[in-house]
């Protein structure tokens, strides 16, 4: 909406000012008049801009101008009329150029921020990304790790109980001694006496299976 002002009211300037140099006819007095509300056009685009803060002291500048040229016509100087309206133009002209280039550079300042801030933004989101990868990753060692832990503890029980169901039996021996009987008995019979030689002490041997309980 502004672009489209700003071009119509140059259009405008432009056309007052063909209209002031290109009839060679016309009345110096319309010529003047002409100038002056192609220069009063323009700095009011100006100010629309904001001229009157963003150059204040070119805007003050050009509407003294514009002032003179009406003085001028007023006391009949109109050559001097047009010229000073003319000054004003250019005055007002070169105001809207600083303006637009002013906006131009903020317009492109503010889109290299934008392309800045989604670039950092991205920057953020992948690295949010990789920093979940790696999370997901050491969770599914740890459950790879404790699945593995849980398959040996089975393992274990189930050997525990298969050696526990074997009940393999121990086989004790142990050995016992008898006391020897007296080593000589003398028998008198009539007239034969008998000997009997000493009886070694014997031994008993006993095996005994135990077989341990499960624990």
């Amino acid at each position: 909406m502004l672009l489209r002002t700003l071009f119509a009211s140059l259009l405008a300037s432009s056309a007052m000012a063909v209209a002031v140099t290109t009839p060679a006819y016309a009345d110096k007095s319309d010529r003047a008049r002409e100038a002056i509300a192609a220069a009063e056009a323009k700095i009011h685009t100006a100010e629309s801009l904001g001229a009157s803060t963003e150059a204040p002291a070119q805007t003050a500048e050009a509407r003294a101008a514009l002032a003179m040229a009406r003085e001028n016509l007023a006391a009949g100087h109109k050559s001097t009329s047009i010229a000073t309206a003319i000054r004003a133009q250019a005055l007002a002209d070169a105001t809207i150029g600083e303006l637009q280039r002013s906006k131009d550079e903020a317009l492109a300042s503010a889109s290299v921020a934008a392309r800045e801030d989604v670039a950092a933004a991205q920057d953020q989101a992948a690295s949010a990304q990789q920093q979940a990868a790696d999370a997901n990753a050491r969770a599914a060692v740890a459950q790879q790790s404790a699945a593995t832990s849980a398959a040996d503890a089975a393992a274990a029980r189930n050997a525990a109980a298969v050696a526990a169901a074997q009940t393999p039996q121990v086989e004790t021996t142990v050995t016992t001694q008898q006391p020897a009987s007296r080593s000589t008995r003398t028998v008198t019979r009539r007239t034969t006496t008998t000997t009997r030689p000493a009886v070694p002490p014997s031994s008993v041997t006993t095996t005994t299976k135990v077989s341990p309980q499960p624990y």
